[in-house]
């Protein structure tokens, strides 16, 4: 029997280097999102839930225009930015010490 697993994108900075992306653990992140196992999720990637946010948002926006939506859509990514940057310094940290 096929897993899912099987069919996901491997990461080549962890196949040519052996360290881990800014992306890793995104794909099985949403995987586990999609079988309701929230904090595992999270525990993986956890930027997931802003990022779901940030696409949420920005596919509301593609119908309704408001006056501050370009603010919001910035605030978004930079938050995401941020968020994704701390979570692979701790994990870097983590792993090298």
């Amino acid at each position: 029997m096929n897993t899912i697993e099987e069919y996901m994108l491997p990461c080549m900075n962890k196949a040519l280097f052996g360290v881990d992306c800014t992306g890793c653990g995104a794909q099985r992140a949403v995987i586990l999102l999609f079988k309701g196992e929230f904090s595992q999720a999270f525990y993986m990637y956890p930027a997931i839930y802003s990022i779901v946010i940030l696409l949420i948002f920005l596919v509301f926006n593609l119908f309704y225009k408001f006056k501050s939506d370009y603010n919001i859509k910035m605030g978004l990514i930079i938050f995401n930015g941020v968020l994704i940057a701390g979570a692979y310094i701790f994990k870097m940290i983590q792993i090298f010490n």
